[in-house]
């Protein structure tokens, strides 16, 4: 019986490097929406994936509101990531686009579905 792969979500999963967020940013990447959320993300040299959460102060002036998104894609993010193989390396950011918050569930979903279709565009 193989062992499923753990869901953590650990510091080393985190992309912080500001050179690496740059080049993200920076043009020419690939970008896909499931909204509320969008996904930019580029191909890394070293396998793995790295993850960057977004959630801009315009839409969300309290930071209690910002931080329950930010907690809601890591958690979805979490239990998902198992959909990119681990071997290739990835760079990614969510980026929260509406105003309002979602239910978790559904945040869940839109996860799925852009994890997805990295996965299938690679």
């Amino acid at each position: 019986m193989d062992n499923p792969p753990k869901r953590t979500f650990r510091k080393s999963e985190r992309l912080c490097s500001k050179k690496v967020i740059d080049a993200l940013f920076a043009g020419g990447n690939k970008s896909f929406s499931a909204f509320p959320l969008r996904v930019v993300y580029m191909e890394n040299s070293e396998p793995g994936v790295k993850v960057l959460i977004s959630v801009s102060k315009r839409h969300f002036k309290h930071a209690v509101d910002r931080n329950r998104v930010k907690r809601q894609i890591r958690e979805a993010y979490r239990n998902n990531k198992g959909i990119l193989p681990a071997e290739k390396g990835f760079n990614l950011a969510f980026i929260w686009l509406s105003d309002e918050t979602s239910p978790s569930d559904v945040v869940a979903s839109r996860i799925i579905n852009l994890l997805t279709r990295i996965k299938e565009d690679d």
